[in-house]
């Protein structure tokens, strides 16, 4: 009933099959490669993560993951086939728009925004709890936590010895 109801509120479909997740997985991996230093890492670590829909998917299915994902990796790497993913039912890869599996747009767009609002979500808190650091001495009761400045992060030793 929900799916019905997202077509019929904004009838917009993305192959299914993993397609779409391949094809953002690629697009990602072709931007880091025009980036230098550490800034491509996110590129990467995304591009990585938007596979585990399909990897996902052919371990349900019983096939040899390692030879399916090389495979759709390598159909998705040019940026031609961003119909190709796998077919649920048999597990070969296959053309989504001839196979007519597809995915409700209101459904993927959401899942991908919650997926990195989630990352950003937990690298703020992984920034904020790295950051605070503990001045008492041994023995003594808890103080307020402190937020490290830039000037005393390399200095000081954040917790006592």
């Amino acid at each position: 009933m929900s799916v019905s109801r997202n077509i019929i509120k904004n009838p917009k479909l993305l192959p299914g099959g993993g397609a779409t997740e391949l094809t953002v997985s690629a697009t990602l991996k072709q931007k880091s490669a025009t980036i230098e230093g550490i800034e491509k890492w996110p590129y990467e670590a995304a591009a990585i993560a938007f596979e585990v829909i399909p990897r996902t998917l052919a371990q349900n299915c019983g096939v040899n993951v390692i030879r399916t994902m090389t495979a759709l990796q390598g159909k998705h790497a040019n940026g031609e086939n961003a119909w190709t993913g796998i077919d649920g039912n048999t597990g070969a890869i296959a053309d989504m728009k001839e196979s007519k599996i597809w995915d409700a747009y209101n459904v993927k767009a959401q899942t991908f925004k919650t997926a990195i609002e989630a990352a950003c979500m937990l690298l703020r808190i992984d920034d904020i709890v790295s950051g605070i650091k503990k001045k008492q001495a041994p023995g003594a009761g808890p103080t307020k936590p402190t937020i490290e400045t830039e000037g005393d992060a390399d200095n000081e030793q954040i917790l006592p010895d």
